[in-house]
């Protein structure tokens, strides 16, 4: 394993930044076979970010989608107009504001649950293979921290400060 990789050299122009790098790399990984496994389900990548968050909280405003899920408006937009056409969410007219309307999940949305749990489980098993937990805890405290980091990075030049679940 440590072979495999010392065999992933930092191209020199990044040997200051080996942390960054390394991220890069694991997390092109991680998008890629997320993207497969939710292929195999019929969905694209944050969709099923979006229905874990309606499952939890029931009806809610795209705005709410916007900010829960750390992404732009025509994203979020584009993402219920295809889950909502493969008949996962629906949106209705807010009862307090008549202007605005409400994303829910459906029945169908509902019955994925169960198929997107496992998807998830089998990416998580992929990607912490067989580190213990003791391994995985200092692990999670420095993503924690690099996270915040980040997101701290990110408020000060301007960007959207919110972090990524």
């Amino acid at each position: 394993m440590a072979g495999e990789r010392d065999k992933k050299k930092v191209p020199s122009a990044a040997e200051r930044g080996p942390v960054s790098h390394a991220l890069f790399r694991v997390v092109r990984l991680h998008r890629m076979l997320a993207g497969q496994l939710l292929r195999d389900l019929g969905l694209h990548r944050g969709q099923e970010l979006l229905l874990m968050h309606l499952w939890d909280s029931g009806p809610v405003r795209q705005t709410e989608l916007i900010a829960v899920l750390d992404s732009d408006s025509a994203t979020i937009t584009r993402m219920v107009q295809r889950l909502e056409k493969a008949g996962l969410v629906e949106r209705t007219p807010d009862p307090r504001d008549g202007r605005a309307t409400l994303v829910s999940s459906t029945p169908a949305g509902v019955a994925m649950r169960a198929e997107i749990e496992r998807m998830w489980h089998d990416l998580e098993a992929s990607t912490v293979g067989d580190l213990s937990p003791a391994t995985l805890a200092p692990v999670l405290e420095a993503l924690a921290e690099i996270e915040t980091n980040l997101a701290a990075a990110v408020a000060r030049s301007g960007g959207p400060t919110g972090s990524v679940h």
